[in-house]
């Protein structure tokens, strides 16, 4: 009989950044912390396996002056995770950095540990906002549906990157119309502030020089602008609302349940929220928690799969 794994690592990794959390075999917390982005996505480019792989450098430092040697069960949801082959690939360099074993590993999209940690399934509909949006239903036979999460150039709206883009976007419509609005918009300003000056080559490295996770930290600034500029109010209630419109989707298809709405796109403006109420029904329940804790579930996760896998 094998050993049951002393530790359970959850990884819930985004593309601005991953949380992880050990848990020990009662499932009890023993630490948590963060480190920089991990994605799916990143295998598919000899830039991204480096940044992938210097990441899980930096994780397995951290995790060595807990663990020092014992094994770990692991259970990671991954944003941008795609075929098994991604998931072999994936878990191949899991492997290199710390002392996971394939029998004792689940990896999973990112949604299906934030779904767990908001519902049982069948019991409510997530909608979560990062730096992209997604809305998701595990139903009671574990089959997971979803309505968005299409990815920044198809939708991700209402997300972190989507609002950037979208204020980008008006910024620049507004010199296009006359030259020198920005002086007057406080959002622009504090957007060219932030991508470095307010000539386009600026906005034009950023954007098309950036990872997704710093496009989508640029939301901060508009969130910042919701009191002294009505565009970026505005924006926030369409962003708001379209994260309410993924919910309708499922409603519509499976019938009236509560709905969650989770991610740190929910702590940039109480707007937010107030957009998600005026799309849904009022009948609806609607729940804000924008930190699930998605990775402590995880970790508690990757035990009882572990456990059960001896």
């Amino acid at each position: 009989m094998n050993e049951v794994p002393f530790f359970g690592l959850g990884l819930d990794a985004g593309g601005s950044q991953t949380r992880w959390a050990l848990a020990d075999t009662n499932g009890e917390l023993v630490v948590q912390g963060h480190v920089a982005g991990l994605s799916g996505l990143q295998l598919q480019s000899d830039a991204g396996l480096a940044s992938l792989r210097a990441t899980l450098q930096t994780l397995a430092h951290a995790l060595n002056e807990v663990i020092q040697g014992q094994p770990l069960a692991l259970y990671g949801g991954f944003t941008g995770l795609g075929a098994e082959q991604d998931k072999a690939a994936l878990l191949a360099l899991l492997q290199e950095a710390l002392p996971v074993s394939a029998s004792h590993s689940t990896l999973t999209h990112d949604m299906d540990i934030a779904y767990r940690a908001a519902f049982t399934p069948g019991a409510g509909y997530l909608v979560y906002a990062g730096t992209g949006s997604i809305a998701a239903y595990i139903d009671a036979q574990g089959q997971t549906h979803r309505a968005g999460g299409r990815g920044y150039l198809l939708g991700d709206e209402g997300g972190g990157y989507w609002i950037a883009r979208e204020a980008l976007a008006w910024v620049w419509r507004q010199e296009d119309r006359s030259p020198g609005s920005w002086k007057q918009s406080p959002m622009a300003q504090r957007l060219f502030d932030a991508v470095g000056g307010n000539d386009w080559q600026f906005t034009r490295a950023f954007v098309y020089g950036s990872d997704r996770g710093a496009m989508g930290r640029l939301a901060l600034q508009v969130a910042a602008s919701s009191q002294d500029d009505p565009a970026a109010h505005a924006l926030l209630l369409r962003a708001g609302a379209a994260l309410g419109a993924l919910a309708q989707h499922l409603l519509n298809r499976f019938g009236p349940r509560p709905v969650t709405a989770g991610g740190r796109a929910l702590l940039l403006s109480p707007l937010l929220e107030a957009g998600m109420r005026s799309t849904l029904p009022a009948e609806i329940d609607l729940k804000i928690t924008p930190d699930l804790a998605a990775h402590v579930t995880a970790a508690r996760l990757a035990i009882f799969h572990g456990q059960v896998g001896l």
